[in-house]
């Protein structure tokens, strides 16, 4: 008789990626071709699509520990209530003097300035950005968001808490507008300093964060991460940053706005900070456009295929067209304004993601009438207007007005806020 103890039997060593990372294969080949092109990439680079994939099965550890000592039970003294989480945010950690370690590790590391940025160009990056006007929020919603839905994992995770769909979708617009909306205020991004509470875009973007951080705690348990990768991971949020700075230029020079050298370095400088305070891991944080576009071309050959999520998504995004209220319209040209907005979202659709994608999300074509008079109007605005004396000013007054209006159309009288945070 054997006197040999039993061993355990040697589990299996963890998948470096998960298994979406690649599955989209040569439909992503595809689907990348235009951004290739365009952006100038030259070829694909194996070890920063290897990169990307063990970003899959990363997440923002600062804000993970933020979220574990926000769920600890009451007596735990590490742990941070939220009325302590919201006084900092306002007021900054000297708000409250009793803050637990994760709180002051959290907001203490972000109320420094790196040492790469350079609040100028940050605030030059807000006027572009804020000069882009409809252009932007066109892009953003179109190329950036719907275009997004092309690919599962993040789409499903939308799905399942509840955001972007059914009658949460106008809300979680609004909400994403407000955000956008936010940065381009001078001033907006700055952090807190004694005596001086934070600018709105920066506590805004804060409050995301958290939000991400929360939303990774409560499903990583259950979320399937062999298939996916985490929940809210740094590749998905490299991806996102990529949507809001490279895609934002590509999506607005194809509306016919010239956007410069020197433009294109201040958003992505814009970016690049805001990618910092959301958390994104160093590694994708960059100030060259074409090495975003690079990134990002990479980042689109490591999804997965499309899921039934996608369409589900797109397609309340049309349908919420519907549900806006229009200011200056009357009651009864509600209706009327409401499919005008329906077909000229479809239109630029068309345009942007293309045949293909319009009939993998389920959308019907449209011709490409709204892209038309948007490049000869953006060719007056940015071409002739801008150009006179006090061009740019104007220009950026006039965004501000657009971004307002695209605000109360969406919220509709509500107070303008991005989601609650719940412990």
């Amino acid at each position: 008789m054997s006197t040999d103890v039993a061993q355990p039997l040697p589990q299996p060593l963890p998948q470096p990626f998960p298994s979406r990372f690649r599955a989209g294969g040569e439909r992503n080949r595809r689907l990348g071709r235009p951004l290739k092109v365009v952006g100038r990439v030259r070829g694909t680079d194996e070890a920063l699509l290897e990169r990307i994939g063990r970003a899959m099965l990363e997440r923002d550890e600062l804000g993970a520990a933020l979220a574990d000592a926000i769920r600890l039970r009451g007596d735990d003294p590490g742990r941070v209530r939220m009325d302590q989480f919201r006084r900092a945010l306002e007021g900054g950690l000297v708000a409250v003097p009793d803050a637990p370690p994760a709180l002051v590790a959290f907001l203490a590391e972000l109320e420094q300035d790196p040492a790469w940025l350079d609040r100028d160009l940050v605030e030059e990056g807000a006027r572009v950005f804020r000069r882009l006007g409809q252009n932007a929020q066109d892009v953003l919603l179109q190329l950036s968001l719907v275009g997004g839905y092309r690919f599962g994992g993040p789409t499903d995770l939308l799905v399942a808490t509840g955001g972007l769909a059914g009658a949460q979708t106008l809300r979680r617009l609004a909400e994403t507008q407000k955000w956008g909306a936010s940065l381009t205020d001078p001033g907006s991004l700055a952090a807190p300093r004694a005596g001086r509470p934070p600018g709105e875009g920066w506590r805004l973007t804060v409050h995301v964060r958290l939000m991400h951080a929360l939303v990774n705690h409560a499903f990583e348990d259950t979320w399937d991460t062999a298939q996916w990768g985490l929940p809210i991971n740094q590749a998905d949020q490299a991806s996102t940053l990529g949507l809001f700075d490279g895609v934002l230029i590509i999506g607005s020079r194809a509306l016919g706005v010239p956007i410069s050298a020197s433009e294109s370095r201040a958003l992505m400088h814009l970016w690049k900070y805001v990618g910092w305070l959301m958390g994104v891991h160093p590694d994708f944080l960059v100030d060259d456009e074409w090495e975003r576009h690079r990134i990002d071309y990479h980042v689109l050959l490591a999804q997965g295929p499309l899921t039934e999520a996608g369409p589900q998504l797109a397609q309340a995004v049309v349908e919420a067209q519907a549900l806006r209220r229009y200011p200056g319209w009357p009651a009864a040209l509600q209706a009327a304004r409401a499919r005008y907005e329906r077909e000229r979202l479809l239109s630029m659709l068309t345009v942007f993601l293309g045949p293909e994608s319009m009939r993998e999300l389920g959308l019907p074509m449209r011709p490409p009438w709204a892209h038309a008079y948007l490049v000869v109007l953006n060719t007056l605005r940015y071409r002739v207007l801008k150009r006179l004396p006090g061009g740019p000013d104007r220009l950026a007054r006039w965004g501000g007005r657009r971004a307002q209006w695209l605000l109360d159309s969406y919220f509709q009288g509500d107070a303008e806020d991005v989601g609650e945070l719940r412990a």
